[in-house]
Formats: structure tokens, C-alpha cells, sequence
């Protein structure tokens, strides 16, 4: 690792701190080998495997609620 990429132990506590005041943590479980589906889904959206799926409960919940 170079030392343009390290992160100090202070600042992985910082942010540690950070996202714990301010995000929730929802732990999901998929079939075996599904998640390797939902990666590539994901990339072939040009999304992370968190914000895809983060969209994907978006819109089921707006076309629930509509």
C-alpha cells in the first residue's frame, strides 16, 4: 500500500464515528451465488453494489406507496 492511500488509525476512528451517527446498518442475505449476480448488475449499471441496491428498495417503496 502506498502511503498516499493509508489511513491513520485516528482518521479510520473519525470515520468510523461519523458513519455510525449518521447511517443505519441493515445486514441483507442472499441465495448462494446471488450475490455475484447483483456485483455484475451493478457495475453494468455503473453503480456500487450499496447504491444499487439502495435504489432498488427505493423504487419498489415509491411504486408501493404510489
Amino acid at each position: 500500500m502506498s502511503e498516499e492511500t493509508r489511513v491513520s488509525k485516528a482518521q479510520q476512528k473519525a470515520v468510523n464515528k461519523y458513519v455510525k451517527s449518521n447511517y443505519d446498518r441493515i445486514n441483507v442475505t442472499f441465495p448462494k451465488g446471488q450475490k455475484e449476480i447483483i456485483m455484475l448488475a451493478a457495475t453494468a449499471a455503473g453503480e456500487s453494489v450499496n447504491s444499487y441496491i439502495k435504489k432498488a428498495v427505493d423504487q419498489r417503496m415509491e411504486r408501493d406507496n404510489a
